[in-house]
């Protein structure tokens, strides 16, 4: 209802900033209707004209092991590495400051956490290909888009996946976002018959966190208010 008023902010608060990428997740079973109730209240989202260009794919039991190692294979495949690159560019082509700080930030901090060294190409492949299995999670996510839809609609499908990250965070559960499943696209269209004129837009992991392992330690560092806002009072 437009007039709800919220009696207790502050859970939500805690909802969006407990949000982390979780790493390692217990095998524990999501219920599927806790995984509908995620998805339906996520599908409040705002889209243009409400187009809602969301789709989904839940993956869970064998259909999520058999996508993991068809990708697994081909990832550990030097030879078909060509074969599997990116629809649409993730991230920048050319690197500049301050992203590329934070992004070396960011891997050096898991990698330091996990004991992975600088010259450690092996332990780094096997880490990101952890991604493939969907971090053990029990339940994944492919999420697709029609082609068709522009940028606008890209923006509407990146409020749609915050709030199924804010959703699962008020039920006590975790997501990890997943872009690394993007150049494996062409197996995942495979596996799960997604017709050509649907694009990829990237998979999660989503479960009960293993707040054992020591990946799940990372917290990256976030700027203030004032290092991205700009405030016009006059």
């Amino acid at each position: 209802m437009p007039d709800t008023v919220i009696q207790d902010p502050a859970s939500v608060d805690a909802a969006i900033e407990s949000r982390r990428s979780i790493r390692a997740f217990l095998p524990t079973p999501v219920p599927r209707e806790t995984i509908e109730e995620i998805l339906r209240v996520a599908s409040k989202a705002p889209s243009g004209s409400n187009t809602q260009p969301w789709k989904v794919h839940v993956l869970t039991g064998a259909a999520l092991a058999r996508l993991s190692q068809a990708i697994l294979e081909a990832y550990d495949d030097p030879e078909s590495a060509p074969e599997h690159t990116e629809e649409y560019a993730y991230y920048p082509r050319q690197w500049v400051s301050p992203y590329i700080d934070r992004r070396r930030a960011n891997g050096w901090s898991l990698y330091g956490l996990l004991g992975i060294g600088k010259g450690d190409k092996n332990r780094m492949h096997d880490q990101h290909g952890r991604n493939y299995k969907f971090f053990d999670a029990p339940v994944g996510f492919i999420f697709v888009i029609d082609r068709i839809l522009e940028q606008g609609s890209w923006l509407d499908y990146g409020m749609f996946l915050q709030n199924i990250m804010v959703a699962a965070r008020a039920r006590g559960l975790d997501t990890c976002p997943q872009a690394a499943f993007n150049p494996f696209h062409r197996i995942i269209e495979r596996e799960l018959n997604i017709p050509e004129s649907q694009i990829v837009v990237c998979g999660m992991a989503l479960g009960y966190a293993d707040h054992s392992a020591v990946e799940n330690g990372l917290v990256n560092p976030r700027e203030p208010v004032a290092g991205f806002t700009t405030f016009h009072d006059a």
